[in-house]
């Protein structure tokens, strides 16, 4: 929803009606991720994508059509339907779309929601798509992390939907989760969206650095919040910096022993000087990071592991960091060198080999269980 935001928060403070359809499960090669949305405005406008154009056609009478009788619909699409041209994926893949009505009635806390999400606050959205009747698919519990609003129907789906929506927010994670009729976890009849919406996940550099401009640049890209640490005042400026949402002058080691980081964070340590980075991976390697990765030469990470050794870290201890950084794609520049690492990251948070995919075989998305 968070790519059609501003088109439906515009036509639901009109009082209008939009048929809004969600990408809310993937297999195999599917173009889009779940959370991807179409909306179909009252004068007939669509915004945004679920397919890239493979089944856009067919989203669109599904959702104008929820949009005027006000029922919402769980549709999947993929190369086994009837007529595969038309309304199939021609990549191959296979998508879930739910669609449904929006409107001040069918989602009241649409208003508080969109504030939320624009704040920066964390929020998610949990969705009945599947395994109820008519008069309870589409219901939703709001869910934030000091509070649960709305309802599924019973207090025990609430509770346990609620308890377990708040652990997928704090992940920023986005996809199905299935129930048994009243909640049971072992169960699988009922299912729900979770459309989380937390703040941008972090990612961290340091060392002010040529390096470390075209890292800060692929990571704003990639959706970061980015942040450039450096000792150095002369160096470490907004205007070498453009890309980065703050630059911090301070002593790299005590810079990350202050900071906020979770589960999601990304580390880049691209200083390669030991009285910097020692210090700073010795503090690095004992916090939930999703990703660390420390730039220098073998002879340099050589050196670095021996003295973190040193320090009392095991091998394995230090299989979690990514050193030297980044994957080999034989780069060069700077700007070469921040898509080998932003391709590590992206390989390191989906599972990937960083092999080229011409040489494995299996699908090439894999799938995730958030129950796990």
């Amino acid at each position: 929803m968070r790519d059609v935001l501003s088109d439906l928060e515009t036509w639901w403070r009109a009082g209008e009606t939009v048929g809004l359809g969600t990408v809310v499960g993937t297999w195999k090669s599917a173009p889009r991720q779940p959370g991807a949305s179409m909306l179909v405005g009252p004068d007939g406008t669509a915004v945004g994508s679920v397919s890239g154009g493979c089944v856009e056609g067919a989203v669109y009478e599904l959702a104008e059509q929820s949009r005027r009788t006000l029922a919402p619909v769980l549709q999947r699409y993929g190369v086994s339907d009837d007529d595969a041209f038309s309304v199939g994926l021609t990549c191959g893949g296979i998508i879930d779309i739910f669609v449904e009505p929006v409107n001040q009635q069918t989602f009241p806390e649409l208003g508080a929601v969109v504030e939320d999400i624009r704040a920066g606050r964390p929020v998610a959205v949990a969705t009945l798509i599947s395994g109820v009747g008519p008069e309870r698919l589409g219901t939703r519990l709001i869910v934030r992390p000091d509070s649960v609003t709305g309802s599924l129907g019973s207090a025990r789906i609430d509770a346990a939907v609620g308890d377990d929506v708040k652990g997928l927010l704090l992940q920023g994670t986005t996809g199905v989760i299935h129930y048994g009729p009243d909640g049971e976890r072992r169960g699988d009849e009922v299912g729900l969206f979770v459309a989380s919406y937390a703040p941008r996940p972090r990612m961290i550099v340091f060392g002010a650095i040529d390096f470390a401009a075209a890292v800060a640049r692929v990571g704003a890209f990639l959706g970061y919040r980015v942040t450039v640490c450096d000792a150095r005042p002369t160096f470490a400026t907004k205007k070498r910096f453009p890309d980065a949402d703050e630059v911090i002058v301070a002593w790299p080691h005590r810079y990350l022993a202050a900071t906020e980081v979770d589960e999601r964070t990304v580390v880049c340590v691209l200083t390669h000087d030991p009285k910097f980075d020692v210090p700073l991976l010795e503090i690095a390697l004992r916090m939930p990071l999703a990703y660390l990765g420390a730039m220098g030469s073998r002879r340099t990470n050589e050196d670095r592991a021996h003295r973190l050794k040193e320090l009392g870290f095991t091998d394995t201890d230090l299989a979690r960091l990514h050193a030297p950084i980044g994957l080999d794609v034989g780069g060069r520049t700077p700007e070469e060198t921040a898509i080998s690492v932003a391709a590590e990251i992206i390989a390191a948070r989906w599972g990937g080999t960083g092999a080229q995919l011409r040489q494995i075989a299996g699908p090439i998305h894999r799938e995730m269980d958030l129950r796990t």
